[in-house]
């Protein structure tokens, strides 16, 4: 795996963590659903799955990489779609405040992992357009 990923993924984990904990020590459950750890987590798994498996994938085909990217995208939508159904079937889909800070939860970290995995991609193509185009393309 590529160093410089691991780093920017562990500062950014440990950035998310933070920033939980500390809500959750200032607000408690008024804020942050008890299941927002194991959320963030999961989905931080997801992430750093996701980037394996593409590394994987295009090291054994560079040009199937798009493929593999939405192939972990794919993974990571419906695990996340599970995880949801899942508690909903569990705490019986009723209109309670916990049900709304799980979703809130849920979406932050979704797409604060999804936003994670797009920087890390686009920090990424600079090298790839320093390199000119033969005429033949």
């Amino acid at each position: 795996m590529n160093n410089r990923f691991l780093t920017h993924f562990l500062a950014f984990a440990l950035a998310c963590f933070a920033v939980l904990f500390g809500l959750r020590a200032g607000f408690g459950r008024v804020v942050v659903n008890p299941l927002a750890p194991a959320i963030l987590g999961v989905l931080l798994g997801l992430t750093l799955l996701a980037y394996w498996f593409t590394a994987w994938y295009t090291r054994r085909s560079p040009d199937n990489f798009l493929a593999a990217y939405f192939g972990g995208v794919g993974v990571r939508l419906l695990v996340g779609i599970g995880m949801v159904l899942f508690y909903f079937f569990r705490s019986g889909l009723t209109g309670n405040h916990d049900l709304l800070t799980f979703l809130g939860a849920f979406f932050l970290a979704y797409f604060l992992c999804a936003g994670f995995e797009i920087w890390a991609i686009f920090s990424n193509l600079r090298p790839f357009s320093d390199k000119p185009l033969s005429e033949s393309e």
